[in-house]
């Protein structure tokens, strides 16, 4: 998801007015706005194997009709399946292996959906569910952080529609298990959208019917798809196409959807595909999903990493970095976010930390050092430091999210500065090895050699320890599951400097500090989180001189407090 940084750093100003939330609209129950939330008992009992979702986009009426074909093993015996589904989306009809249900056998009164099974299935035995439903979807109030459609038009009026559903889950629009761990295999998408727009959605496009009345269906096919990562995207979309020749062998089609009107700008987005794509593919890996594309489409909302279909409402706006770094960021996605996958949401902060983490390390693939500490400088005052980005324990999309807390926002910034603290500490070569192996699950990722992959921070933390042969748990305990930043205490004595560190909980910390005394750079090892050094007493001091640790800052601190007073009073 787009980081709020960087929103307040770019345009507002939207292309057209997206339609405001209507008065009276159905309120969301906690269990719908809570995705990632506890599993039902039942729900444990089976795996999401592949899915058909047929969805027909009625803009005049802002409602959606659906029918969707779920298919499932059963882990465990079953004798029934539990299916998120927001309730403002009334089912109409189940079928279980193409044979109805009385309307008896299903209720939905809080959005998570039980349906009575007419036979028990065992272990490893296989069950279809069709379910019809449909109505008003929930109306995204600021999306892309609150979930939901987006009821747009053109400049001429024509209908422009667009869903990002990241915080509330795949059940605002369609039945699914609302949890990170339960991606089907594969799901096919049948569009259906008024006559002279076009529906534009994840993977493979695999033809697309016109019916008799102009209305057309959009049929694409994505494998192992992110479940909030699935978008429904309606315009009249003009389209860029052209085709990625990969160092790794592979050609990889790229294409961009965007509105009449803005060839020449497109263009200029499009232009960056290429180049965003070598660098990941020499700094990280090859690129997933390069069998099915890498597609950007154009929305009434910021942006939202939807795979293989990431959404870009940026207005092209220009940056100092010289490229679009809301286009990098959801990209960043592909990598953080649909390959790697949070296991659990406490763990969202490896979606959000590397793919904030690679703009500045575009930067400096582009353009050296400078470019690259200059823009992890520009992140380090919204680092709030409220709470710990991981809490050690099973966690909601929202409730990481959530402002109050704090996390929400470091899971960026703090995010990032920590993947450039531990770059520098053990160095290029074991770092992006860890990632990879975090990424891929091997260190000589190809294509079709890997497969998309749940990751848990423990077992990130492993493949450092694993690469390095050092156990950095220290490091990780400080700057994920503790709240406050690091304190780098100095206290000059004669000819000596002290240098000791201190922790929350006086949590162990030996990192080492670069010191620069009247311009010569020395390293001091604080092993033990202590350290001294000689120094003559009008030499002059800088420590970390090259920003590479993230710690306590007092005129970080300062700047804080002092934007915080002038935002308190100017409301």
């Amino acid at each position: 998801m787009i980081n709020r940084l960087l929103l307040a750093a770019a345009s507002l100003v939207a292309l057209t007015a997206a339609a405001p939330p209507e008065k009276g609209m159905p309120p969301l129950t906690p269990q719908t706005t809570s995705s990632g939330g506890p599993l039902d008992p039942d729900q444990k009992k089976v795996r999401f194997d592949t899915g058909d979702l047929s969805i027909e986009v009625l803009p005049a009426t802002q409602s959606i009709a659906g029918k969707a074909v779920l298919n499932f093993t059963a882990l465990a015996p079953v004798k029934r399946l539990v299916i998120d589904l927001d309730r403002n989306l009334p089912i109409s009809a189940v079928s279980i292996d193409g044979k109805p249900l009385p309307r008896s056998a299903w209720s939905n009164p809080e959005g998570r959906a039980s349906i009575a099974l007419p036979r028990t299935v065992g272990t490893g035995q296989k069950v279809a569910a069709t379910i019809t439903y449909g109505g008003t979807p929930h109306v995204a109030v600021r999306a892309p952080w609150d979930g939901g459609f987006v009821w747009s038009q053109t400049k001429d009026g024509q209908p422009w529609v667009a869903t990002a559903v990241q915080m509330e889950g795949c059940d605002l629009f369609w039945p699914c298990i609302d949890y990170p761990t339960y991606e089907p295999q594969q799901l096919d998408i049948h569009l259906t959208v008024p006559k002279g727009v076009k529906g534009i959605s994840n993977g493979v496009l695999q033809g697309t019917t016109t019916l008799a009345d102009g209305r057309t269906t959009w049929n694409w096919r994505v494998k192992h798809p992110t479940l909030y990562g699935v978008a429904l995207n309606v315009g009249p979309y003009e389209e860029i196409s052209g085709t990625y020749k990969s160092r790794f062998g592979n050609s990889i089609p790229m294409y961009y959807w965007y509105l009449p009107g803005e060839k020449a700008q497109a263009e200029g987005l499009f232009a960056e595909f290429a180049p965003t794509l070598d660098f990941f593919e020499s700094m990280i890996g090859p690129y997933p999903f390069g069998d099915q594309k890498l597609g950007v489409v154009e929305t009434p909302h910021k942006g939202m990493e939807h795979m293989t279909i990431n959404a870009y409402g940026n207005n092209y706006a220009k940056t100092p970095n010289g490229f679009d770094d809301l286009f990098q960021h959801e990209f960043a996605h592909e990598f953080f976010g649909n390959q790697l996958t949070a296991s659990n949401w406490d763990d969202f902060w490896l979606h959000e930390g590397p793919g904030s983490y690679m703009q500045p390390l575009y930067g400096q693939w582009r353009e050296g050092d400078a470019r690259y500490i200059s823009m992890m400088l520009a992140g380090r005052p919204g680092i709030r430091n409220e709470t710990p980005i991981v809490m050690g324990k099973p966690q909601s999309a929202e409730d990481v999210y959530n402002d109050k807390g704090g996390r929400g926002g470091d899971i960026y910034q703090k995010g990032s500065w920590t993947l450039h603290t531990l770059r520098g500490l053990i160095g290029d070569e074991a770092f992006f090895k860890s990632l990879r192996l975090a990424i891929y699950g091997r260190d000589d990722p190809k294509p079709g050699n890997f497969q998309p992959i749940y990751r848990t921070t423990p077992e990130y933390i492993a493949y450092v320890n694993q690469v390095t042969g050092r156990n950095y748990q220290w490091f990780f305990d400080v700057y994920l599951y503790e709240a406050a930043l690091p304190q780098l205490v100095q206290t000059r004595t004669g000819g000596t400097l002290t240098l000791q560190w201190k922790t929350p909980r006086n949590k162990p910390f030996p990192m080492p500090v670069e010191v620069s005394v009247d311009g010569k750079v020395t390293t001091l090892a604080m092993t033990g989180g202590k350290d001294t050094l000689a120094v003559a007493p009008t030499a002059h001091v800088v420590l970390d001189p090259s920003m590479k640790i993230l710690r306590q800052s007092d005129q970080v601190d300062a700047f804080q407090a002092w934007r915080a007073s002038q935002m308190g009073a100017a409301k």
